[in-house]
């Protein structure tokens, strides 16, 4: 992997840059539609190809381990092979469920014991095992394994999380040396920050991360319940320290004025459930704020579901037909729903990009924050 950064933003610390991997080159900042396990909900390939058109997309290594399993992905010669997808993935660890399992899972300095959430078995992830597995899915941006901690967290709990995230960091190191390549292809391992909300943890994590040496560098635990503002600030720290001519992912964000924000303050790739779990849920992301589709008002818009045709969809259905599908609980609804939302958001970012190219990022940027928080 190679990470070109092309230009920084005069009064923002944004950046556009281009990630070159072997399955193609991500634009940045990049949006990353979440395909857990193996699919974009509700969106076929063919649509998430040529109307969402995103550059990279992420799949979750817990989930593809429990479902269908590696030996499917791996007889089918990679997730890229199996879901028909030939651009750019990345693959979680599986330290999200770490956080997001916390009742079904035990966690020790060996790995962490998960109960399925679909038949009630026991796994044990290791730093070791989350690598074999990733090697098996075969992302091109593999993740070490973590912990993501809840918030809030004592600080005690918040240091000692973060201390063995750094000591699993070594293990993964070790066995993504060590293990062979499956695919003709290169995988890139990229370690995750961690330090909850406590800036000397933050300062530390990201001192230490950066001493690895890695192609790319993570933030993880946040988007967990803080205060936006703690997560702003814990990224601002972080990307300060971070070296610069690496790609940073700020995983799990989040809302659109967020990825604007966190573009300002330095991040060059996110990923986030919000737009397709709202979409599924009647809400529709815009330029000029969030809309409810099911809200009654819409009952007779016929007016295009948005005149900026960010996919097909915006321009061929009406709002008062989209609401009319919600209230019938008929599924095309949620895929329509789901498409504008995916391609509004990769419009965000790729329009971000343009407006760091031309130096006019920040003026802009305060516009769309400012619009976007209107309830329409």
């Amino acid at each position: 992997m190679k990470f070109n950064l092309l230009a920084t933003d005069p009064h923002t610390n944004a950046r556009a840059a281009n990630i070159i991997t072997d399955h193609g080159v991500i634009e940045t900042p990049i949006f990353m539609p979440v395909g857990t396990a193996a699919s974009v909900k509700g969106v076929h390939q063919r649509e998430l190809k040529n109307d969402i058109n995103p550059d990279i997309i992420l799949a979750n290594t817990y989930h593809l381990y429990l479902r269908p399993g590696t030996a499917i992905i791996e007889q089918a010669k990679g997730l890229h092979h199996f879901m028909g997808w030939k651009r750019p993935i990345l693959t979680d660890s599986g330290g999200y469920q770490v956080y997001s399992l916390s009742a079904n899972r035990k966690i020790k300095e060996e790995g962490v014991k998960f109960k399925s959430h679909i038949d009630g078995s026991y796994h044990f992830f290791t730093p070791e095992r989350a690598i074999e597995i990733q090697r098996c899915i075969g992302a091109d941006i593999i993740m070490a394994f973590d912990e993501c901690t809840p918030y809030p967290c004592d600080y005690n709990y918040a240091k000692n999380s973060m201390e063995r995230t750094h000591r699993w960091l070594n293990r993964c190191i070790e066995a993504d040396n060590n293990l062979p390549k499956l695919y003709d292809y290169n995988q890139t391992l990229f370690p995750i920050v961690q330090g909850s909300v406590y800036n000397d943890l933050r300062k530390a994590s990201a001192h230490f991360i950066s001493e690895q040496n890695a192609p790319g560098n993570a933030i993880g635990g946040l988007s967990v319940g803080e205060p936006h503002y703690e997560m702003y600030s814990m990224t601002d720290e972080v990307c300060n320290i971070l070296p610069k001519n690496k790609p940073r992912y700020l995983m799990g964000v989040g809302t659109p004025i967020n990825l604007l924000e966190n573009i300002a303050l330095g991040v060059d790739m996110f990923d986030c459930v919000l737009p397709t779990r709202n979409a599924r849920n009647g809400m529709l992301f815009t330029a000029y704020g969030t809309i409810n589709i099911k809200n009654k008002k819409w009952e007779n818009d016929f007016s295009q579901l948005d005149s900026a045709g960010y996919c097909f969809a915006d321009l061929e259905y009406s709002k008062a037909y989209v609401r009319h599908l919600f209230t019938i609980n008929e599924m095309l609804g949620k895929q329509i729903a789901t498409i504008h939302n995916l391609s509004f958001y990769l419009w965000l970012v790729r329009e971000s990009r343009k407006h760091i190219l031309e130096g006019s990022f920040k003026n802009w940027k305060e516009k769309m924050v400012c619009n976007m928080k209107v309830r329409l």
